[in-house]
């Protein structure tokens, strides 16, 4: 492939229940494979904090609102998914008292509040899992081992080893299987888009599900970025360590967005190594996807394409 053609673009994407969500510059687009075999579409205008706050699209600050609107993105992309694929006799079950209270509570607000309660959740297990577990740990080692350059690298082996061994037991699950082809249909919907093709099944099937701005790729390198980051944090105190560990998290993540933007941007020996880590990780969050599926994915990406390509520059 000549990557001197290459239409870079902003679209980006999800993988949903039997499904793909499309973000483009402004629509977005779920696209579900039903039970009756039709895809069905829905689609949604791009609603953007930055676009009111522009302040919000100033480096740093950025990456960070961008994380949080693509995780209520993603949850709501997920529910639409969710509705065809009820389970069985759940229609007629009656709702709990607990679920009568907050309808009335919050009334038309409660899927809102779902949604956003959804994400905070979310963000706390892996916050708790994937950076304060390994502190913890390393806590207790560091009482036996007073050499702060050890306790650094241990505890960020340790944080890479843990979400690593998340990932690979998530990919072993039958149901996520299923995601992750979708999310292998994705990705090469994107490639067929971004090499100026066009989107048939036959011309998509060809593309790698291996891409280089994946969200899989954005977390491993804020994984990266943390190690470097929280080294420069004292060990003198196991909860003080903790708390710096937060209020770096938005710095983190902002740091971590402006890496993969600039990796996704441009084609070179810098970024392709940058992205390199990221790719081969994909190997566990994607699979090849059939044709039904690939089909799913070209509908959601149809759906958000812009008219003119100048509003789809990355």
């Amino acid at each position: 492939m000549d990557n001197k053609n290459i239409h870079r673009t902003s679209i980006g994407g999800q993988a949903v229940l039997e499904g793909v969500m499309m973000r483009g510059p402004s629509k977005i687009a779920t696209a579900v494979r039903t039970p009756d075999g039709t895809i069905t579409v829905d689609e949604k205008p791009v609603q953007m904090l930055s676009n009111r706050y522009k302040v919000l699209k100033l480096p740093l600050i950025r990456g960070v609102v961008s994380f949080f609107e693509s995780m209520v993105v993603g949850v709501k992309s997920l529910m639409f998914s969710a509705e065809f694929f009820d389970i069985e006799g759940e229609e007629d079950e009656k709702p709990s008292r607990f679920e009568l209270f907050l309808e009335k509570v919050f009334g038309d607000k409660l899927q809102d509040v779902i949604i956003y309660f959804s994400v905070f959740i979310s963000v706390l297990l892996a916050t708790g899992l994937f950076m304060l577990l390994p502190t913890v740990i390393v806590g207790f080692v560091k009482k036996l081992v007073q050499n702060r350059i050890i306790a650094n690298t241990s505890e960020g082996l340790l944080r890479i080893i843990i979400f690593l061994t998340y990932i690979y037991l998530v990919s072993k699950m039958k149901d996520i299987k299923r995601v992750f082809e979708y999310h292998g249909a994705e990705h090469k919907a994107i490639h067929c888009y971004e090499h100026n093709e066009e989107l048939t099944v036959d011309n998509v099937r060809k593309y790698t599900t291996l891409h280089p701005r994946c969200g899989t790729s954005f977390l491993l390198i804020v994984m990266v970025v943390s190690i470097i980051a929280f080294s420069f944090v004292s060990w003198s105190n196991v909860w003080l360590r903790l708390m710096y560990r937060l209020m770096l998290l938005p710095l983190i993540a902002g740091i971590s967005y402006e890496i993969i933007k600039f990796a996704g941007r441009n084609d070179n020996v810098l970024t392709r190594a940058i992205s390199k880590p990221g790719m081969l990780l994909q190997k566990l969050t994607t699979r090849e996807p059939d044709d039904s599926q690939i089909e799913v994915a070209i509908a959601a990406l149809k759906s958000v394409i812009p008219e003119n390509r100048e509003e789809d520059k990355w």
